[in-house]
């Protein structure tokens, strides 16, 4: 064998922020493979050579720049070298990370609770302007909602910088949302004009039920007993709250003007909860793989397109003539984005369950703003009505809570 030559280093290095790393460097040089045999250390500064890890941004990088002795000749072609820093010495990225997690403000307890809350409150506002402006038409009304929505989702596309069209498969999905769930504003609006507030709500407030029926069709989500117990429990309450004359009988109390527009108003609003289910099994399809305003602004771009189209063909622009009922209407739109924003950060703070529980409290404000603003009691049938509907939204919310919580 040749001679070897071992020569180990140990030095320390300090980086910025007060971190110290320790390695070894060790110099395998062999001058002649069928020499004879002997090992010596190196004494002299033979092969010496310098070293330097630099640590910049959770990135460790080494470098070694090799210098020869003003006194020694040069190393052999075959010298091998090797780093071997200890273990213990360097820490690792998933310690760091998770120093840095650590090191994080945990949001406040109820936080989650408290913006669902808000946006609560904001809906059931809207529905109450909507009901108080006279004389304009529900789809109007939607369009002037659209327009402002648009002029305030703008900025926030170009600061987050996410393109005005999204990615190039979700655009479908994304078109469908926009046409499906303004087509749901539109519908609600009508509702609200046509038959008592609480009525439209409690049916409007249906549509999870009925997501998670079209969930079981179009995405082959799990349909339990309980889901069809709901879905019975939501029609009864819906027919409670219609009463049809060949169930109730032609002497019909609580309605607003003929029972003529209280049935229009009924099947629009039935019609607007299962466009809501269809827009939220849209929105689960898509995933988060799409930028909430991005989504915000298809919807507020084709329910605006298709807003003026329709009011155009039906003849139905009108200018509030009361200056009151302007500012409602720019109110209407300011309290639309607030209401989607507060419940897009319930849902990313809190669970899907407890958020779904705290917007029942959208059918008692209703109840609630209707006897205030409009001196309009609830008859025995509303209340009925709405406590089915109630019963089977928060069923279906606790039974998704406890599922997801077994799960984790």
């Amino acid at each position: 064998m040749g001679d070897r030559d071992h020569a180990a280093r140990e030095r320390a290095l300090c980086a910025e922020g007060g971190i110290a790393v320790v390695f070894h460097r060790v110099d395998t040089n062999s001058d002649d493979e069928d020499g004879d045999g002997g090992d010596e250390e190196e004494s002299a500064g033979d092969g010496r050579t310098e070293a330097r890890i630099q640590l910049q941004s959770n990135n460790v990088r080494a470098s070694c720049d090799d210098d020869d002795d003003a006194g020694g000749g040069g190393r052999g072609g075959g010298g091998r070298h090797a780093l071997c820093p200890p273990a213990w010495c360097v820490a690792t990225r998933e310690e760091k990370a998770a120093g840095e997690d650590a090191e994080k403000p945990k949001p406040c307890p109820g936080l989650g609770l408290f913006y669902a809350l808000l946006s609560t409150v904001f809906f059931s506002v809207i529905a109450v302007l909507v009901k108080s402006i006279q004389g304009v038409h529900a789809i109007e009304i939607s369009a002037i909602r659209c327009f402002f929505q648009m002029l305030f989702t703008l900025p926030l596309l170009i600061y987050h910088k996410t393109g005005f069209l999204g990615p190039r498969d979700k655009r479908v999905y994304l078109v469908l949302r926009g046409l499906i769930g303004s087509n749901a504003m539109i519908l609600l609006f009508y509702a609200v004009q046509q038959m008592p507030l609480a009525d439209a709500t409690v049916i409007m407030f249906s549509n999870p039920v009925f997501t998670s029926l079209l969930a079981w069709i179009f995405l082959k989500e799990r349909c339990t007993i309980w889901d069809c117990v709901f879905t019975v429990f939501t029609i009864s309450g819906v027919l409670l709250i219609a009463r049809p004359p060949f169930l109730f009988g032609e002497q019909l109390r609580g309605i607003e003007g003929n029972y003529g527009n209280h049935l229009k108003g009924t099947i629009a609003a039935f019609a607007g909860a299962i466009g809501a289910a269809f827009t939220f099994v849209v929105l689960r399809k898509m995933g988060k793989s799409v930028h909430y305003y991005l989504s915000v602004w298809y919807y507020a771009v084709i329910g605006f397109v298709e807003c003026v189209i329709a009011v155009s063909v039906l003849g139905e622009w009108k200018i509030p003539y009361c200056g009151r009922d302007r500012w409602l209407l720019m109110l209407i739109a300011v309290l639309g984005i607030a209401g989607q924003t507060f419940l897009t950060k319930a849902l990313q703070i809190e669970k899907a369950g407890p958020v779904a529980l705290m917007r029942t409290l959208d059918v008692v404000l209703a109840f609630i703003f209707q006897f205030i603003f409009f001196n309009r009691a609830p008859t025995m049938w509303s209340l009925g009505g709405a406590l089915c509907v109630v019963l089977s939204t928060s069923g279906v919310a606790l039974q998704k809570w406890y599922s997801n919580s077994r799960k984790t």
